[in-house]
């Protein structure tokens, strides 16, 4: 049985606007040889159709059912925990749209929690309401831990950088939900329909997609085109399986 494969994005198959390399092939070499495959991603700011046609514009053409988002776990998870419930967002369509879908409305005044996604517009405004709706009750929530995502340009602030000043203000963590949370990759798998054995995590994180893949008992691929560098890899107290250049390297009979 071919294996499956849950693979990060940003990093992984692109970097900003500019495609990596052998991720085309990559794509292609998975859909020929009939393995599962999910995009699984931190970044929140888009939806599965954005994705689907991100990939298209860059020559990889998937349908919308191959994504995943932490913004569509965040959702999921929220929905579990208070349904129909409302939120004060900081973030962009990606995350307003999956919160909508499970039936929550977006609001200032008396929400039920605070959620905090990637989005390029943040400011100081911004950071006080959300402060000022945690002291009065809403509970706070993140799409992700990162601090960085990587572009074509170098590295930008990320979800965990966005939460770092009003973390600061509280002196409390919001609940992430996207990697390495163990909820982000149960869903993964449920999603992909196969199990851990059988299931490859390939990213360019240690402290999210490998660590995630590794606590969900999968084999892990670190590539070296997005965050991690070779030289990184020792102030970890944990190894992938596997690290390749890029994913143009990845043997996949091999895995």
């Amino acid at each position: 049985m071919p294996k499956s494969i849950i693979c990060d994005m940003d990093g992984v198959i692109y970097r900003g606007n500019q495609l990596i390399p052998g991720a085309a092939e990559f794509v292609q070499r998975l859909q020929r040889g009939g393995h599962k495959f999910l995009f699984l991603t931190n970044n929140s700011r888009h939806t599965p159709r954005d994705l689907k046609r991100r990939l298209e514009q860059l020559g990889i053409s998937v349908s919308e059912d191959h994504f995943y988002t932490s913004a569509m776990a965040t959702a999921l998870f929220l929905q579990s925990q208070k349904p129909n419930g409302s939120a004060f967002v900081i973030g962009d369509a990606g995350l307003t749209n999956a919160l909508y879908d499970v039936g929550y409305s977006i609001t200032e005044h008396s929400p039920d929690y605070v959620v905090i996604g990637e989005t390029s517009s943040y400011n100081f405004e911004l950071i006080v309401k959300a402060v000022r709706l945690i002291e009065r009750g809403a509970r706070f929530i993140a799409t992700n831990p990162d601090l960085v995502g990587p572009t074509e340009f170098g590295n930008v602030p990320a979800c965990g950088s966005l939460t770092a000043p009003i973390e600061r203000a509280l002196g409390i963590k919001p609940y992430y939900v996207g990697k390495p949370n163990a909820l982000m990759m149960r869903i993964a798998l449920k999603t992909i329909g196969d199990h851990s054995e059988n299931t490859v995590m390939v990213g360019d994180r240690m402290d999210t997609d490998i660590v995630a893949g590794m606590e969900a008992g999968l084999k892990t691929c670190l590539v070296l085109t997005g965050v991690t560098t070779r030289d990184m890899l020792d102030r970890f107290p944990y190894r992938p399986d596997i690290v390749v250049d890029s994913v143009a390297d990845i043997d996949l009979s091999s895995l």
